[in-house]
Protein backbone atom coordinates (compact mmCIF):
# COMPACT_ATOMS: atom_id res chain seq x y z
CA UNK A 1 0.00 0.00 0.00
CA UNK A 2 1.12 3.47 -1.46
CA UNK A 3 1.13 6.16 1.80
CA UNK A 4 -0.16 9.65 -0.35
CA UNK A 5 1.18 13.06 0.41
CA UNK A 6 -1.49 13.92 3.02
CA UNK A 7 -0.68 10.42 5.66
CA UNK A 8 2.91 11.84 4.92
CA UNK A 9 2.42 14.68 6.09
CA UNK A 10 0.81 13.53 9.21
CA UNK A 11 3.13 11.09 9.95
CA UNK A 12 6.00 13.90 10.00
CA UNK A 13 3.82 16.87 11.00
CA UNK A 14 4.20 15.49 14.85
CA UNK A 15 8.00 15.31 14.46
CA UNK A 16 8.77 18.30 12.57
CA UNK A 17 6.68 20.74 14.97
CA UNK A 18 8.34 19.07 18.35
CA UNK A 19 11.70 19.53 16.43
CA UNK A 20 10.43 23.31 15.80
CA UNK A 21 9.04 24.02 19.41
CA UNK A 22 11.73 22.75 21.31
CA UNK A 23 14.66 22.56 19.31
CA UNK A 24 15.11 25.59 16.42
CA UNK A 25 12.86 27.84 18.27
CA UNK A 26 15.04 28.19 21.34
CA UNK A 27 18.57 27.86 19.12
CA UNK A 28 16.59 31.38 17.41
CA UNK A 29 15.47 32.75 20.74
CA UNK A 30 19.48 32.17 22.48
CA UNK A 31 20.77 33.22 18.97
CA UNK A 32 19.15 36.54 19.64
CA UNK A 33 19.76 37.17 23.06
CA UNK A 34 23.78 36.73 22.59
CA UNK A 35 23.92 39.12 19.91
CA UNK A 36 21.52 41.87 22.35
CA UNK A 37 22.63 43.85 25.09
CA UNK A 38 20.19 44.22 28.54
CA UNK A 39 18.50 46.64 27.08
CA UNK A 40 17.73 44.64 23.64
CA UNK A 41 20.32 46.75 21.58
CA UNK A 42 22.22 44.76 18.97
CA UNK A 43 25.63 43.95 19.69
CA UNK A 44 28.48 41.80 18.91
CA UNK A 45 30.39 42.66 22.46
CA UNK A 46 29.72 39.21 23.69
CA UNK A 47 31.50 37.06 21.21
CA UNK A 48 34.23 40.07 21.37
CA UNK A 49 34.73 39.20 24.83
CA UNK A 50 34.85 35.51 24.28
CA UNK A 51 37.09 35.37 21.50
CA UNK A 52 39.83 37.79 23.74
CA UNK A 53 39.90 36.60 26.79
CA UNK A 54 41.49 33.11 27.44
CA UNK A 55 39.67 32.14 30.61
CA UNK A 56 36.71 31.00 28.72
CA UNK A 57 38.70 29.22 26.21
CA UNK A 58 40.81 27.35 29.01
CA UNK A 59 37.63 26.20 30.38
CA UNK A 60 36.23 25.29 27.24
CA UNK A 61 39.60 23.03 26.08
CA UNK A 62 38.99 21.73 29.86
CA UNK A 63 35.37 20.69 29.54
CA UNK A 64 36.29 19.31 25.83
CA UNK A 65 39.12 17.28 27.95
CA UNK A 66 36.65 15.80 30.46
CA UNK A 67 34.51 14.73 27.94
CA UNK A 68 37.44 12.61 25.89
CA UNK A 69 38.87 10.78 29.36
CA UNK A 70 35.04 9.97 30.04
CA UNK A 71 34.27 8.61 26.45
CA UNK A 72 37.38 6.40 26.56
CA UNK A 73 37.29 5.00 29.76
CA UNK A 74 33.30 4.73 28.80
CA UNK A 75 34.75 3.05 25.55
CA UNK A 76 37.26 0.48 27.66
CA UNK A 77 34.89 -0.32 30.10
CA UNK A 78 31.86 -0.44 27.59
CA UNK A 79 33.26 -2.40 25.20
CA UNK A 80 34.86 -5.00 27.40
CA UNK A 81 31.60 -5.62 29.51
CA UNK A 82 29.53 -5.58 26.12
CA UNK A 83 31.82 -8.24 24.70
CA UNK A 84 31.10 -10.61 27.53
CA UNK A 85 27.75 -10.27 27.50
CA UNK A 86 27.38 -11.03 23.83
CA UNK A 87 29.96 -14.13 23.34
CA UNK A 88 30.22 -15.54 27.09
CA UNK A 89 27.38 -14.91 28.59
CA UNK A 90 24.90 -17.61 26.60
CA UNK A 91 21.67 -17.82 28.85
CA UNK A 92 19.43 -15.26 28.07
CA UNK A 93 18.06 -15.26 31.19
CA UNK A 94 21.08 -13.86 32.63
CA UNK A 95 21.88 -11.85 29.79
CA UNK A 96 18.67 -9.65 30.43
CA UNK A 97 19.59 -9.71 34.20
CA UNK A 98 22.86 -7.77 33.35
CA UNK A 99 21.32 -5.17 30.89
CA UNK A 100 18.73 -4.73 34.15
CA UNK A 101 22.04 -4.07 36.27
CA UNK A 102 23.51 -2.20 33.80
CA UNK A 103 20.42 0.65 33.18
CA UNK A 104 19.29 0.89 36.49
CA UNK A 105 21.44 3.47 37.64
CA UNK A 106 19.95 5.86 34.72
CA UNK A 107 16.86 5.53 36.90
CA UNK A 108 18.63 7.36 39.86
CA UNK A 109 18.79 11.10 40.03
CA UNK A 110 22.19 12.17 39.17
CA UNK A 111 22.33 14.09 42.25
CA UNK A 112 22.30 11.05 44.99
CA UNK A 113 24.57 9.18 42.21
CA UNK A 114 27.03 11.75 42.54
CA UNK A 115 27.21 12.12 46.49
CA UNK A 116 27.20 8.46 46.39
CA UNK A 117 30.57 8.79 44.46
CA UNK A 118 31.91 10.98 46.95
CA UNK A 119 31.13 8.98 50.07
CA UNK A 120 32.96 6.18 48.11
CA UNK A 121 35.87 8.40 46.88
CA UNK A 122 36.71 10.02 50.00
CA UNK A 123 39.50 9.40 52.28
CA UNK A 124 38.17 7.07 53.72
CA UNK A 125 35.67 6.09 51.24
CA UNK A 126 35.57 2.16 50.00
CA UNK A 127 37.72 3.01 47.05
CA UNK A 128 40.71 4.72 48.92
CA UNK A 129 40.34 2.03 51.29
CA UNK A 130 40.12 -1.06 48.57
CA UNK A 131 43.74 0.74 47.73
CA UNK A 132 45.18 0.88 51.00
CA UNK A 133 44.58 -2.53 52.06
CA UNK A 134 45.59 -4.42 48.98
CA UNK A 135 49.21 -3.03 48.70
CA UNK A 136 48.46 -0.30 45.90
CA UNK A 137 48.80 2.77 47.52
CA UNK A 138 49.99 3.64 51.08
CA UNK A 139 47.92 6.87 51.45
CA UNK A 140 44.60 7.92 50.55
CA UNK A 141 44.30 9.41 46.96
CA UNK A 142 42.69 13.11 46.30
CA UNK A 143 39.81 11.63 44.26
CA UNK A 144 37.16 13.96 45.90
CA UNK A 145 36.81 17.53 44.50
CA UNK A 146 39.22 16.60 41.94
CA UNK A 147 38.86 16.31 37.89
CA UNK A 148 39.40 12.64 38.65
CA UNK A 149 36.59 12.59 40.44
CA UNK A 150 34.26 13.89 37.98
CA UNK A 151 35.56 11.84 34.77
CA UNK A 152 34.91 8.46 37.83
CA UNK A 153 30.82 9.40 38.37
CA UNK A 154 30.14 10.98 34.74
CA UNK A 155 31.93 7.42 33.35
CA UNK A 156 29.84 5.87 36.04
CA UNK A 157 26.32 7.97 34.65
CA UNK A 158 26.73 7.40 30.77
CA UNK A 159 28.23 3.47 30.87
CA UNK A 160 25.24 2.08 30.25
CA UNK A 161 25.12 4.18 26.56
CA UNK A 162 27.83 3.06 25.46
CA UNK A 163 27.40 -0.48 26.56
CA UNK A 164 24.01 -0.73 24.94
CA UNK A 165 25.44 0.93 21.59
CA UNK A 166 27.83 -1.09 21.41
CA UNK A 167 26.32 -4.75 22.28
CA UNK A 168 23.74 -3.89 19.47
CA UNK A 169 26.03 -4.08 17.04
CA UNK A 170 27.94 -7.27 18.42
CA UNK A 171 24.88 -9.08 18.85
CA UNK A 172 23.98 -8.65 14.76
CA UNK A 173 27.50 -9.40 13.98
CA UNK A 174 27.97 -12.46 11.12
CA UNK A 175 29.20 -15.36 13.46
CA UNK A 176 30.35 -17.25 10.15
CA UNK A 177 33.07 -14.67 9.79
CA UNK A 178 34.76 -15.60 12.87
CA UNK A 179 34.42 -19.26 12.54
CA UNK A 180 35.50 -19.08 9.23
CA UNK A 181 38.55 -16.93 10.65
CA UNK A 182 39.28 -19.52 13.02
CA UNK A 183 39.34 -22.39 10.57
CA UNK A 184 42.20 -20.14 8.14
CA UNK A 185 43.84 -20.56 11.57
CA UNK A 186 43.10 -17.07 13.08
CA UNK A 187 44.15 -16.63 16.30
CA UNK A 188 41.21 -15.43 18.81
CA UNK A 189 43.25 -12.20 19.26
CA UNK A 190 43.70 -11.85 15.32
CA UNK A 191 40.05 -12.81 14.69
CA UNK A 192 38.96 -9.82 16.80
CA UNK A 193 41.57 -7.59 15.80
CA UNK A 194 40.85 -8.02 12.15
CA UNK A 195 37.38 -8.88 11.91
CA UNK A 196 35.12 -8.11 15.31
CA UNK A 197 36.47 -5.06 16.64
CA UNK A 198 36.51 -3.24 12.99
CA UNK A 199 32.48 -4.68 11.86
CA UNK A 200 31.66 -3.13 15.86
CA UNK A 201 32.94 0.34 15.04
CA UNK A 202 30.08 1.87 13.77
CA UNK A 203 28.61 1.49 17.31
CA UNK A 204 31.86 2.70 19.29
CA UNK A 205 31.28 5.84 17.25
CA UNK A 206 27.83 6.07 18.46
CA UNK A 207 28.80 4.86 21.47
CA UNK A 208 31.40 7.67 21.94
CA UNK A 209 29.80 10.45 20.40
CA UNK A 210 26.73 9.99 22.73
CA UNK A 211 28.73 10.01 25.56
CA UNK A 212 31.23 12.80 24.41
CA UNK A 213 28.09 15.57 23.82
CA UNK A 214 26.27 14.55 27.03
CA UNK A 215 29.45 14.75 29.27
CA UNK A 216 30.64 18.56 27.92
CA UNK A 217 26.42 19.72 28.53
CA UNK A 218 26.69 17.90 31.75
CA UNK A 219 25.91 20.49 34.55
CA UNK A 220 24.60 18.13 37.71
CA UNK A 221 27.54 15.80 38.58
CA UNK A 222 30.34 18.22 37.58
CA UNK A 223 29.06 20.79 39.91
CA UNK A 224 28.65 18.09 42.61
CA UNK A 225 31.88 16.30 41.99
CA UNK A 226 33.94 19.69 41.74
CA UNK A 227 32.95 21.31 45.05
CA UNK A 228 33.42 24.41 43.00
CA UNK A 229 37.03 24.34 43.00
CA UNK A 230 37.16 24.25 39.33
CA UNK A 231 34.42 25.54 36.33
CA UNK A 232 33.33 23.34 33.01
CA UNK A 233 31.52 25.20 30.89
CA UNK A 234 28.17 24.24 32.11
CA UNK A 235 28.39 25.34 35.36
CA UNK A 236 29.92 28.73 33.52
CA UNK A 237 26.43 29.50 31.59
CA UNK A 238 24.75 28.56 34.89
CA UNK A 239 26.22 30.92 36.43
CA UNK A 240 26.23 33.87 34.10
CA UNK A 241 22.10 32.75 34.29
CA UNK A 242 21.58 31.68 37.94
CA UNK A 243 24.42 34.32 39.37
CA UNK A 244 24.75 37.02 37.63
CA UNK A 245 21.39 37.43 35.94
CA UNK A 246 23.40 38.00 32.56
CA UNK A 247 20.99 35.97 30.27
CA UNK A 248 22.72 37.28 27.31
CA UNK A 249 26.04 36.14 27.86
CA UNK A 250 25.07 33.22 28.98
CA UNK A 251 23.27 32.90 25.65
CA UNK A 252 26.78 33.50 23.96
CA UNK A 253 28.41 30.77 25.61
CA UNK A 254 25.64 28.20 25.27
CA UNK A 255 25.90 29.48 21.47
CA UNK A 256 29.73 28.85 21.77
CA UNK A 257 29.53 25.83 23.47
CA UNK A 258 27.20 24.25 20.96
CA UNK A 259 28.89 25.42 17.75
CA UNK A 260 32.71 23.93 19.33
CA UNK A 261 31.21 21.15 20.06
CA UNK A 262 29.33 20.66 16.62
CA UNK A 263 32.50 21.21 14.84
CA UNK A 264 34.50 18.73 16.91
CA UNK A 265 32.35 16.48 16.06
CA UNK A 266 32.16 16.62 12.60
CA UNK A 267 36.17 16.68 12.39
CA UNK A 268 35.86 13.00 14.57
CA UNK A 269 33.51 11.96 11.68
CA UNK A 270 35.14 13.48 8.81
CA UNK A 271 38.40 12.09 9.92
CA UNK A 272 36.91 8.43 10.69
CA UNK A 273 35.25 8.90 7.07
CA UNK A 274 39.04 9.71 5.47
CA UNK A 275 40.62 6.93 7.20
CA UNK A 276 38.03 4.44 5.83
CA UNK A 277 38.44 5.72 2.18
CA UNK A 278 41.89 5.17 2.44
CA UNK A 279 41.75 1.49 3.95
CA UNK A 280 39.63 1.13 1.34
Amino acid sequence: MRIGRFETILLLGGPVLFLLVFFIAPFLLMTVASLQQKSGTWTAAHYVKLATDDYYWKILIETFKIGLWVALVTFVMGYALAYYITFHVKSQLVRRVIYIVVVTPLFTSNIVRSFAWIVMLGRQGIVNETLQATGITSSPLSLVYSKAGVVIGLSYVLLPFMVLTVSSILQNLNRSLLEAARDLGASPLIAFLKITFPLSLPGVIAGSLMVFTLTVSAYVTPSVMSGGRFNVMSMLIYQQYMVFFDYNFGAALGILLMITTLLVIGAYVMALERRARAAG
